[in-house]
């Protein structure tokens, strides 16, 4: 397992573009890299246009501590152009070896792995995707990573942050991918959190996915399967939050690439299960078409059809329906 691979993995793993990071400084035993993203996006829904425009930027470094032993730290911060909060995304730091490597820090969770199977779009997608909060990117969180010939595991731990009541966010996941020569990939992930701090009361969210994606030329199809427990939440015609005990749910996604032009497209499924209704939590088609100009820039049209009826929930006596379609237009450059 080539060391300098591990120490690039976590940081590369979920953010696009990050091949395009430029190193800063190198010496014998040292490097650091800067790189990350600036995005305009214009989302239209119900004759509104939204400002959704961000930029992202990370600073990776890595230093040599023996010949097979190695430090590294990493940051990343997303910057937004409406009123939404900025935020840190990613902070950690950690040792790693021809072993794997261990991070401490705010971190992408496991499950991340597994959701990238169907989470290929410019834009829209991953709806059926959803991770609770010990799986996703969550801060206070300890992580193992490694890499075994065509095998990748990944485990991470996010601790309690307090003892106050209600605390509610301590929890693992577990998970592993294994990519054949043919094309053929497969991943599988668990995880589970407390939700209820009682004693008595032990209650626990859980999620168990399973996907498998095959590449072949210019075509790639893939598949994300996805049972819950206390998982998933939607807001109730009296305005409270349900978490509903069970949820299923799927993604199917498909992606062709002509020369510079991508094309992608996915149908998001997740309801319910157990219960006396008709309703879902997620059920979205979407394409999208993205031109690459350079490896640095493109552009991208996304549109989302949504069959879900959630839209009039928050109204006491209004009836359920369906939510407003969605095309976003985007313009990125990666650095």
């Amino acid at each position: 397992m080539n060391k300098n691979l591990i120490a690039l993995a976590v940081a590369a793993a979920t953010l696009s573009g990050a091949v395009q990071a430029a190193e800063v400084y190198s010496d014998e035993t040292s490097s650091l890299a800067i790189g990350g993203r600036i995005e305009a996006r214009a989302a239209l829904k119900d004759s509104v246009v939204t400002d959704n425009t961000r930029t992202r930027v990370n600073i990776g470094a890595k230093s040599d501590i023996t010949d097979s032993v190695y430090g590294l730290g990493f940051f990343e911060r997303e910057f937004r152009g409406n009123d939404a909060k900025d935020e840190n995304r990613k902070l950690y730091a950690g040792i790693g070896s021809d072993y794997g490597q261990v991070v401490y820090g705010k971190i992408d969770g496991t499950l991340g792995m597994i959701t990238d199977f169907t989470d290929i779009m410019a834009y829209h997608g991953n709806g059926a995707g959803a991770k609770i909060e010990a799986a996703d990117r969550a801060s206070n969180s300890l992580a193992y990573t490694g890499s075994f010939d065509n095998l990748v595991v990944k485990a991470n731990y996010r601790f309690k942050d307090s003892k106050a009541a209600g605390e509610k966010n301590d929890g693992y996941a577990l998970g592993a991918m294994y990519t054949l020569d043919m094309g053929l990939r497969f991943g599988a992930g668990y995880t589970e959190q407390k939700i209820e701090s009682n004693k008595a009361d032990q209650k626990k969210a859980k999620q168990a996915f399973a996907a498998v994606s095959y590449e072949i030329g210019d075509f790639y199809v893939s598949g994300l399967y996805q049972d819950a427990r206390n998982a998933s939440s939607l807001t109730s015609v009296n305005n409270n939050s349900v978490t509903f005990e069970k949820t299923r749910g799927y993604e199917l996604a498909a992606k062709y690439t002509l020369d510079k032009l991508v094309f992608t497209g996915t149908y998001n499924y997740l309801a319910p299960r157990g219960l006396d209704t008709s309703e879902k939590l997620v059920n979205a088609y979407a394409v999208d078409a993205t031109y690459f100009f350079t490896n640095n820039f493109r552009t991208y049209a996304s549109y989302k059809l949504d069959q879900a009826k959630t839209d009039s929930m928050v109204k006491e006596t209004a009836p359920l329906v369906r939510n407003k379609d969605e095309i976003v237009f985007g313009a990125r450059y990666d650095f």
